[in-house]
């Protein structure tokens, strides 16, 4: 990678530091659950939760210290782009948020008491990930790590180790209104996705490609006409693209059970992104790279699947693909 071109990435990265910085409410509290939808339009798979900007360092040092591989490398940020914003706020933006080798079991609790059956369907869903992936989700009597609501505050989830940041009676996932009687298809489009951000997955609608895709003066009219978001959070949410190098991650991919589905009408060549109705084979791939499976492969059998460009290669997807039924 050339010198212009790693700092053109790391300016990128700077930038993204800044939209979510200046995007985050200053007063903003991690026991609100007002930031959902109002219940107008079409509904999004979910509208993710963010920690004010008063947790945001220390939710970064726990991150770390569950899995050392988050950290942004500050030496090269340093040496490539001197000039770069690495305040501690702004590290904090950058710093991923996926669990550690050590932690692959995750408690489950629900705020609201909801019937067993319904508890297990949930729970079950969410361990849909762990077919490629050495992590699950156990039902605990007593609190979570995941605690899973049903309120009026539309999907959402914080992402990966941010929830040990919330108060232990809070959610950190809410499920809007599912029931025994909420189909089967979203089960597999909400509950998955809200567990891939709990796993500690960004959405994938704001990968590069995807994002050169959406027209941006489109795109703050739709998002205002149908959820009232006003710029800055379309920015935010929508318009800023995640460095490709910062994320650990396969190809963009609009099909991705982390993608958004957007209409042709705010795009540039009048074609949707058509989001994802369950996880794919790429996400499968992905997560299996992120939470590898103890004793089933050589240890570097699923970062092999991944070529240096952060491209996934057709024969892991082909045995992925096993698995995405």
């Amino acid at each position: 990678m050339s010198d212009e071109k790693l700092r053109e990435a790391l300016e990128q990265i700077a930038n993204v530091a800044r939209t979510a910085i200046e995007s985050e409410d200053a007063d903003g509290d991690a026991t609100d659950d007002g930031d959902g939808l109002d219940g107008s339009g079409p509904a999004l798979t979910c509208v993710p939760k963010s920690l004010p900007k008063r947790l945001l360092e220390a939710a970064a040092r726990t991150a770390v210290e569950k899995n050392p591989v988050n950290a942004p490398s500050l030496a090269l940020l340093a040496q490539a782009a001197p000039d770069l914003d690495l305040s501690p706020q702004s590290i904090a933006v950058l710093t991923s948020k996926y669990w550690g080798p050590a932690q692959r079991r995750l408690t489950v609790s629900f705020l609201d008491s909801p019937p067993a059956d319904l508890r297990r369907r949930i729970v079950g869903h969410m361990n849909a990930w762990n077919r490629t992936a050495e992590i699950s989700f156990v039902e605990t009597r007593g609190v979570g790590q995941v605690r899973i609501a049903r309120g009026n505050t539309g999907y959402w989830s914080y992402l990966g180790t941010d929830v040990l940041h919330i108060a232990a009676g809070r959610p950190t996932m809410n499920l809007q209104g599912f029931t025994m009687s909420t189909p089967e298809s979203e089960y597999k489009r909400v509950v998955r996705h809200e567990t891939g951000h709990t796993l500690g997955c960004p959405h994938e609608h704001m990968r590069r490609a995807i994002v050169a895709r959406i027209d941006p003066e489109k795109a703050y009219r739709w998002f205002w006409d149908t959820y009232r978001w006003d710029r800055a959070k379309v920015d935010a949410q929508v318009l800023t693209p995640l460095d490709e190098r910062s994320i650990m991650g396969t190809a963009a991919d609009q099909t991705s059970i982390m993608c958004y589905q957007l209409p042709g009408s705010i795009t540039r060549d009048g074609r949707p992104i058509l989001g994802g109705p369950d996880i794919n084979a790429t996400d499968y791939a992905f997560v299996g790279r992120i939470y590898p499976k103890v004793g089933h492969a050589p240890k570097n059998r699923v970062a092999e699947a991944l070529d240096g460009d952060g491209e996934t290669s057709d024969e892991f997807l082909e045995e992925a693909a096993a698995f995405d039924e």
